[in-house]
């Protein structure tokens, strides 16, 4: 499933087979939350801008359209005419981050929809029904994720629960994919790692995951309210005890620069609604850092977004044309802004996997962390 190609430090360049294509890590995964870009991108925009892994939510499409619905469609793949990879996540996110009313057990979560208020339960054979109705290739276990602060004892009993939740999981899939009727046969799971950051928590939840030999791993419940320092600390202390021969997964992260950072702490894959989002408001990401394209110095700028950039947008239009789109808010703007953004994405991750290649990683991680964040 996964092959180390090379190292350079802990940087590693691999390739993750799945039955709808090889994906080439490092990779960032892009997000259609709904089964679609926020800012108008269709598959076919996908492929030309080159994504190489779609990521969409369990949650939302159970909400919405319904994933039986889909799976009576052909599934995730045909519904949204996509043939490359996709993964998806659980729904636990969305369910603590979203739900006002919620109530934890030992099965699972009860909460109140945030579209309709309708009742839901969800733990982890619904998560994984649900995904398997889908039929996308990676399957994310349904966990609890924890708040930043929370207190030791609460997220000790936490990880115990959500690794007993990972166990019900892998059994529940196996079952899913091993029927007759299965829209993926070949999906698999990813485990997730928890314990926010303290480092004892996360080692031990790690070990106890590592030993059920899933298809690969995630570092979750991150970047949700701790330094990004903590957050480089608490990746480096558990990267020791992540299975070397699975690919690692660190969720919604984050900035170019979190990204290069993570990379040179042994992470192979990545998403977030980062690009997309600052898109549609018009910060663009750029070889020399971030730009408010709205902003009046680009009324009569001829450049392209990027000079370095050669995305759909940049070979044809100027910076003063995609200003007036945003000052007259066309829906244009934010199309060729989200196009720009995760061609940028699409093409660090490149950049990146060339650069470990070439053993010149640390050389590529001093020349772009800082500037790529920084804001012109």
């Amino acid at each position: 499933m996964f092959q180390l190609i090379c190292k350079d430090g802990h940087a590693r360049r691999g390739a993750f087979t799945t039955p709808h294509g090889t994906v080439q890590t490092p990779v960032f995964m892009n997000v259609g939350t709904q089964a679609a870009i926020k800012g108008a991108l269709s598959a076919e925009d996908l492929e030309t801008i080159g994504c190489q892994v779609e990521l969409s939510n369990t949650y939302h499409l159970h909400v919405r359209p319904g994933d039986e619905l889909i799976r009576d469609l052909g599934g995730l793949h045909k519904f949204m005419t996509w043939e490359k990879p996709i993964l998806t996540d659980s729904g636990g996110f969305q369910i603590f981050s979203l739900a006002q009313l919620r109530k934890i057990t030992e099965e699972g979560v009860a909460f109140n929809c945030h579209v309709d208020g309708r009742h839901i339960f969800m733990g982890p054979e619904e998560s994984m029904r649900i995904q398997a109705n889908l039929g996308s290739d990676i399957a994310m276990a349904f966990d609890e994720c924890i708040k930043i602060p929370s207190p030791y004892d609460y997220v000790k009993n936490s990880c115990d629960r959500t690794y007993r939740w990972l166990q019900r999981c892998k059994a529940a899939l196996t079952d899913y994919t091993g029927r007759d009727d299965a829209v993926n046969p070949g999906q698999v799971l990813f485990g997730i790692n928890q314990g926010t950051i303290f480092h004892d928590l996360r080692i031990e939840h790690m070990k106890k995951i590592a030993d059920l030999d899933l298809a690969g791993y995630a570092i979750g419940g991150l970047a949700v309210g701790e330094t990004t320092q903590e957050m480089y600390d608490t990746i480096a202390a558990v990267e020791p005890y992540m299975p070397a021969d699975k690919p690692r997964y660190l969720m919604g992260v984050g900035t170019p620069g979190n990204i290069i950072e993570s990379v040179a702490r042994g992470v192979d894959f990545f998403d977030c609604v980062m690009p997309a989002r600052n898109g549609r408001h018009g910060h663009l990401f750029t070889w020399s850092g971030i730009i408010n394209i709205k902003n009046e110095k680009y009324q009569r700028d001829e450049q392209p977004i990027d000079p370095q950039c050669d995305c759909p947008v940049c070979r044809r239009y100027s910076r003063a044309y995609l200003r007036h789109l945003f000052k007259a808010e066309e829906m244009l703007a934010m199309r060729f802004a989200v196009m720009h953004n995760l061609y940028f994405y699409n093409m660090l991750m490149q950049r990146i996997r060339a650069a470990i290649e070439a053993g010149e990683y640390e050389a590529f991680r001093k020349s772009y962390t800082s500037v790529l964040d920084m804001r012109i």
